[in-house]
C-alpha cells in the first residue's frame, strides 16, 4: 500500500468520524437540533419533510462508507465483498439517498439558486450510481469503475461542502444565505471537475 492510499484512508477515516457525529446529533428523533433549528418551517408545516430528513440522513452515512470500502476494490479476505458492499451502496442511493436528497433540495436554504444546484446534484448522483448499477449488470466493468467514481465523487459533497463552508466563513465571514448559495455549487461541482479530469487523463 503506498503512501498516498495511506493518506486517503486517514483523511477519509477524520472525516466519516465527523460525518457521523453530525448524524448522532440525530438520535434519538428530534425536530429542534443542529439543522433542523433553522428548517423548522418546512418541520411544521410539511409533516412528510423529517421522513425524507430522517431517511436521507441516516442512509447517507452507510451510503459514505460502503462507497469508500467499495472503490478501494478491496475483498479483504471476505468473499465477494466489495461486490455486495457496492449492491448496497447502489441500493441506498437509487431508493432512500438520492431521492430524499432530491426532495430536500427543493426547500434548501440560499433561495432558487441552492435549490436549483442541490436538487441538479441528487439527480446526477441518481443518475451516476444507476449507470454504474446498469455498466455492472452487463459486465461492462471499466466503464463501471468510472461511473462508480462519478457516483462516489457526489457522495462525498457532504464532506467537500463542510469543508468549503469552514474555509468560506473563515476567511470571508459572509451573510448565512450567501453561504448557502456558494456552498451549494461548491460542494459537488469542482469534485465532478477534477473526476473527469482523472478519467480523461485515465487515471481511473
Amino acid at each position: 500500500m503506498n503512501i498516498l492510499k495511506i493518506l486517503l484512508i486517514l483523511g477519509f477515516g477524520y472525516f466519516f468520524w465527523l460525518m457521523l457525529k453530525i448524524t448522532l446529533e440525530y438520535i434519538p428523533l428530534k425536530k429542534d437540533v443542529s439543522f433542523l433549528m433553522i428548517k423548522q418551517t418546512e418541520v411544521e408545516d410539511r409533516p412528510e419533510y423529517l421522513y425524507f430528513f430522517y431517511t436521507h440522513v441516516y442512509t447517507s452515512i452507510f451510503v459514505l462508507l460502503s462507497g469508500f470500502l467499495a472503490i478501494l476494490r478491496k475483498d479483504f479476505g471476505l468473499k465477494n465483498f466489495h461486490r455486495n458492499l457496492g449492491k448496497i451502496y447502489i441500493f441506498l442511493i437509487l431508493f432512500f439517498a438520492a431521492p430524499s436528497g432530491i426532495y430536500m433540495g427543493i426547500f434548501a436554504n440560499g433561495g432558487s439558486f441552492s435549490k436549483i444546484s442541490f436538487v441538479i446534484l441528487g439527480c446526477l448522483w441518481w443518475f451516476s450510481t444507476f449507470k454504474a448499477y446498469q455498466l455492472a449488470r452487463q459486465k461492462k466493468f471499466s466503464g463501471h469503475k468510472q461511473w462508480m467514481w462519478r457516483s462516489f465523487a457526489l457522495t462525498i459533497s457532504a464532506i467537500t461542502l463542510r469543508m468549503w463552508k469552514v474555509i468560506i466563513v473563515y476567511l470571508f465571514h459572509p451573510n448565512p444565505m450567501d453561504v448557502y448559495q456558494i456552498i451549494a455549487w461548491l460542494g459537488w461541482v469542482p469534485n465532478i471537475i477534477l473526476i473527469e479530469y482523472l478519467i480523461t487523463k485515465k487515471h481511473i
